[in-house]
């Protein structure tokens, strides 16, 4: 049998399956694609044969093995992949993302919903809403999903009970009252054997509401990115020869002809589009979804990460604001830790600088929370280290959207949806000194610089360091220690040892170090710092070339032999929790700009290194 060529009426309505695993999700595809005619002799008979060895419905056709590709999500009888699949009827295409179900695969539901217009949320009739099902209802809707259909499946199981299909819809739309969907339509399906699917089925009499091929083909979803203000966020600056500047994106919302001016949202330097190529071929106007490049009448600076706009309808530009987030990370979010935020083409340093709450999945509320761990949702403030333009999610799904990406280990730790700017410092402006740090450093005659004792508690890093400052003393040079202990008295008493805490603890002793090597100090910081994010933040916020990185090395079992506080017998105890070398790592530094091995040498000359790699650098004068 050939799969006839259709033609469609409508606009492709992109779908998203999603709900918790078992639910049914790639069955239903399945069997849409299935009684559509739209599978081949040839993949029949595939599916037949792998029904018969990967199946899990006795000697029926198993459907949802046409989705379900991988030879792991076979054998495990889950999907894992969002997969991705086409069809059409007489009246409309579709293009359906089948989004797994496994809470550990949250992440990946979180990409196919990014693009869908429409959501069919499955839930298994005989187990009813699952946490699953709240998390992807959820999540749903924070990525712009406005149309729902809830399809209550294997309706045959409880004997199509209808008692049994409003107690869930009627659950369902109590939960989600607080979600903004524009449509919800409720229908009972057996996916396995067709009740609803193509037509009504006549064991649900007591349905009066549409089939499932019906509403999905008669819904009208706009696609609202075109009526937005234009937005072109540029991803390559084309240059083939001298005659030549275009600026090349995919544009993602709006539309523009040529004549129209245009603005650099982050700079404000305005020009006229002069041309428009579209697949390589001139056009007299664009519109979103559109790769276009545009040339412009001026030569303004434009790189990539930049965003084109209208003057009149410009998007924010700013370094704070608040975003809802939804974690993609086995390591939970730290607040204050550095990530690299990827917003359209732009990537930035970013950070959490509050989380004002975590949603709890199960009844909507807002939870008091300082981290979020897997799979959780949360709402927080972040920052950027340089000024971004966007829009909030809900206006432009494209340039309101963006990832935190762990700096360590390159994975996405995060998806986010921006809600609204923070205009927090719209008023204070940095102020003018009438002394610089370089007049400062020429009166001490030295160059400022931070040296950054990093190593277990036990190591010998406070010891090193005092001794160095002592010796810097005697040759007259200006100093400041930072010590650990010390800090936690005054300005970092509010802090615990939780990673959280630990990440903030670093965080304001580099902001400290920074102001003082602005008065031409150079600065001694005694700190365990154990996580290797929290020191490379350090280092970016100490200015370039003064961040020197002193890494005290001693083995675990030798810092425990010496134990000057007592600290670790009390840890192997149980009496302190989160201690470095117990029951939370230490991660080494990878590339310090000094080790000291403490086994090697004697904490006075050992100290004596530091201060000749001080003289090597030309921070402080050679005796």
């Amino acid at each position: 049998m050939d799969a006839p060529v259709r033609r469609s009426a409508l606009p492709t309505l992109r779908l998203l399956t999603c709900g918790s695993v078992d639910d049914g999700k790639s069955t239903l595809i399945g069997r849409l694609l299935y009684e559509q005619k739209l599978i081949y002799d040839d993949q029949l008979s595939a599916l037949e044969r792998d029904s018969k060895k990967h199946g899990t419905v006795g000697a029926d056709i198993d459907f949802a093995l046409l989705v379900d590709g991988l030879e792991a999500e076979r054998e495990q009888g889950i999907t894992i992949d969002v997969a991705y699949r086409y069809f059409a009827t007489p009246k409309r295409s579709f293009i359906v993302a089948d989004a797994p179900g496994h809470e550990q695969y949250t992440r990946n539901m979180a990409t196919g919903a990014s693009n869908a217009d429409l959501a069919i949320l499955l839930v298994d009739a005989r187990k009813g809403l699952l946490t699953q099902t709240h998390r992807h209802a959820i999540i749903a809707s924070l990525l712009g999903i406005r149309h729902v259909v809830l399809a209550v499946n294997k309706i045959d199981l409880v004997g199509y009970d209808q008692a049994t299909f409003r107690r869930i819809v009627e659950a369902f739309k109590a939960f989600s009252a607080e979600l903004d969907f524009h449509s919800l339509v409720a229908i009972p399906i057996s996916a396995r054997f067709g009740d609803n699917i193509s037509s009504l089925s006549p064991n649900t009499p007591w349905h009066e509401g549409p089939c499932l091929v019906d509403h999905l083909e008669r819904i009208e979803v706009e696609d609202e990115r075109r009526n937005a203000p234009f937005r072109l966020p540029v991803q390559w600056v084309n240059r083939p020869h001298l005659d030549f500047r275009g600026f090349a994106g995919t544009i993602a919302g709006g539309r523009i002809k040529r004549g129209d001016p245009i603005v650099v949202a982050g700079s404000g330097r305005m020009s006229a589009v002069t041309g428009i190529l579209r697949a390589g071929e001139p056009a007299d106007e664009a519109e979103a979804g559109d790769a276009v490049t545009l040339t412009l009448a001026d030569e303004v600076d434009v790189a990539r990460g930049d965003v084109l706009a209208p003057p009149d309808a410009r998007p924010e530009v700013a370094d704070q604001f608040t975003a809802h987030l939804i974690w993609m990370s086995q390591e939970p979010l730290l607040p204050g830790r550095s990530y690299l935020m990827k917003i359209g083409a732009r990537t930035t340093p970013a950070s959490v600088t509050e989380l004002k709450h975590r949603i709890d999945v199960d009844n909507f509320d807002k939870l008091a929370a300082k981290t979020l761990a897997l799979n959780e949702v949360g709402f927080a403030n972040l920052a950027t280290t340089a000024p971004v333009a966007y829009d909030p999610y809900v206006e432009n799904r494209e340039t309101g959207a963006f990832i935190l990406v762990d700096r360590a280990s390159n994975e996405t730790a995060a998806a986010g949806m921006i809600a609204h700017g923070l205009r927090r410092a719209t008023n204070i402006h940095r102020q003018g000194l009438a002394v610089s740090r370089e007049a400062h450093a020429a009166l001490k005659h030295q160059r400022p610089a931070v040296l950054w004792f990093t190593g277990l508690s036990g190591a010998g890093k406070s010891t090193i360091a005092n001794l160095v400052e002592a010796k810097l003393l005697a040759r007259g040079v200006h100093t400041a220690l930072l010590d650990g202990d010390n800090v936690r008295h005054g300005l970092n008493k509010d802090l615990g040892f939780t990673a959280a805490d630990r990440v903030e603890n670093i965080r304001r002793i580099a902001e400290v170090a920074r102001l003082m090597t602005d008065v031409g100090l150079i600065v001694l910081t005694s700190f365990i710092s154990p996580f290797r994010a929290e020191r490379k933040l350090a280092r970016e916020i100490a200015a370039a070339g003064e961040f020197i990185e002193i890494y005290v090395d001693t083995p675990l079992e030798t810092a425990i032999a010496r134990d000057p506080k007592g600290l670790y017998k009390r840890a192997l105890a149980g009496e302190i929790k989160n201690f470095t070398g117990v029951d939370q790592p230490y991660e080494r530094p990878e590339a310090a700009e000094l080790t000291l091995d403490t086994a090697d040498a004697s904490p006075e000359a050992l100290a004596d290194r530091v201060i000749a790699e001080l003289e090597a650098r030309g921070r402080i004068d050679r005796l």
